[in-house]
């Protein structure tokens, strides 16, 4: 198909598949979003259901001048995030995008929005009230953008959560460099290049959601926050956690943990795609069928997602280990932008079959395998000499955001690497039984619902738990 065809049936289509939703014309009663003052709160509310509340250029124009607005308003005390229907926000307005990328003359309108849209995540990320987002739904690429940066993220058994972009020939951006490089083990760099979704209580579980509630008390915490009187942080986190949802009896646990979990951080510790599928491929023919049968499903899942951009999304994330937000965002602003000035033929593959076509069989990659992907392709995106980043504008954050950010993890679990410094501190002097280590954690977090449940399980995966049951004492033992 040429480009002026496949602008043509991007222009023809309807509706889009989840992530990848196509702009609409607002109604003129009915505005993409929606702004809305209650007691403490300010609310902006995502208004474009039948499109899964996918981010448009016109949503991030309207959201910033009313941001600012409300940062400077003593009478706004809690910012708050929602979306009308089944998602939070779905995703950007990619369709759209890779339309204006196919011209010369409209280039620069896709490389404006994810400008906008970047900036628009760093000023989320630093604003001065605290700020809460409610992920009752389908909260993915660009939805978690909007919401991965509040210090309280309330995940519902609604929510669905995911990093999309390998499926379409693109990378994970919004940010996610830094926050899936900083995730316990490597579920960032397994989300990052699967494009795996995550559901319900594992968002939480996992530390991209900070709380977790029933969907049906949303209304009622709502109404709780807009109560509250000078509230501080610590009584915004109260209020969230008095609507906790326990786990019933017969919930599911999440997929990521006990055996596939350690299979998970073994294979995707490496710095090259090459060695993740090596170690995959040795994972599948494993004893083990459980760990079997997601190295297969695993390797199956690779096998569908652009070669590009697979190279390129683990290479951003391994860089942005090291850096900080701003700096992810702008490196992230020159994969955009090389994306976007052609430095890969699978961002028109990849969207052309998901959304125009929407066939279900691998798109036509370019290079079509891995090996064929050269160092020299993948420079293309973060090269400061690189010809694809020419175009690349420099973000631009405003000046009514604090100067110091709020930290997005402050009010989540425990993350592994904490727990396990506690148990390996102790472990220099005498073994610590595992009761004092729960209970040292209910002291550091009194009150947090969850945190008894992830120490248990990063202990039993990571540990040797000796003695019978309220004796154990936990070992810590030494990786390979």
């Amino acid at each position: 198909m040429s480009r002026n065809g496949i602008s043509a049936a991007i222009a023809r289509t309807s509706a889009v598949a989840a992530h990848m939703s196509t702009s609409t014309q607002a109604a003129p009663l009915e505005q993409p979003v929606l702004f809305e003052s209650n007691g403490a709160t300010r609310t902006y509310v995502l208004n474009r259901a039948s499109k899964l509340n996918a981010l448009s250029g016109d949503m991030l124009k309207l959201m910033r001048p009313q941001l600012e607005q409300w940062s400077k308003s003593d009478l706004c005390k809690i910012i708050v995030g929602t979306g009308i229907g089944r998602a939070f926000c779905a995703g950007g307005d990619v369709a759209t995008v890779l339309q204006h990328s196919l011209h010369d003359a409209t280039r620069p309108k896709a490389i404006e929005f994810f400008k906008d849209e970047f900036e628009m995540d760093y000023i989320l990320s630093a604003l001065p009230k605290p700020y809460v987002t409610i992920l009752d739904g389908i909260t993915m690429g660009g939805g978690v953008g909007l919401a991965i940066s509040a210090p309280f993220r309330v995940a519902t058994e609604k929510s669905v959560f995911a990093m999309p972009e390998t499926k379409i020939g693109y990378c994970p951006d919004v940010g996610a460099s830094f926050f899936l490089s900083r995730i316990d083990g490597e579920i960032g760099t397994y989300l990052a290049l699967t494009s795996e979704t995550l559901a319900g209580r594992e968002v939480f579980e996992l530390g991209f959601a900070t709380h977790f509630v029933s969907s049906r008390t949303v209304p009622n915490l709502l109404t709780r926050l807009s109560d509250l009187e000078d509230p501080t942080f610590a009584m915004i986190d109260r209020t969230i956690e008095d609507h906790h949802a326990k786990r019933l009896p017969d919930e599911p646990i999440g997929k990521l943990t006990g055996r596939t979990r350690q299979a998970l951080d073994m294979a995707f510790r490496h710095d090259t795609v090459e060695e993740i599928v090596e170690d995959l491929t040795k994972l599948a023919s494993t004893s083990d069928d459980l760990v079997a049968r997601w190295a297969s499903e695993t390797l199956e899942t690779l096998h569908m997602r652009s070669p590009t951009s697979l190279k390129v999304a683990l290479e951003a994330v391994r860089r942005g280990k090291e850096m900080t937000l701003l700096q992810v965002l702008q490196m992230e602003m020159g994969i955009a932008t090389a994306y976007c000035s052609g430095a890969s033929a699978d961002f028109t593959a990849g969207i052309t079959a998901v959304l125009v076509d929407k066939t279900r069989g691998r798109p036509t990659w370019s290079p079509d395998q891995l090996n064929d992907v050269s160092d020299a392709i993948v420079r293309r995106f973060f090269d400061k000499d690189s010809s694809y980043l020419s175009a690349m504008p420099t973000l631009t954050p405003p000046d009514f955001i604090s100067n110091s950010k709020q930290n997005p993890m402050k009010f989540a679990l425990p993350s592994e690497d904490a727990i396990l410094q506690i148990v390996k501190s102790k472990a220099r002097k005498d073994p610590i039984s595992l009761s004092d280590l729960l209970a040292h954690f209910d002291t550091l977090y009194p009150g947090k619902h969850g945190v008894a449940e992830k120490v248990v399980e990063v202990v039993k995966r990571n540990c040797d738990v000796i003695g019978n049951q309220g004796l154990e004492v936990v070992n810590y033992k030494e990786q390979l």
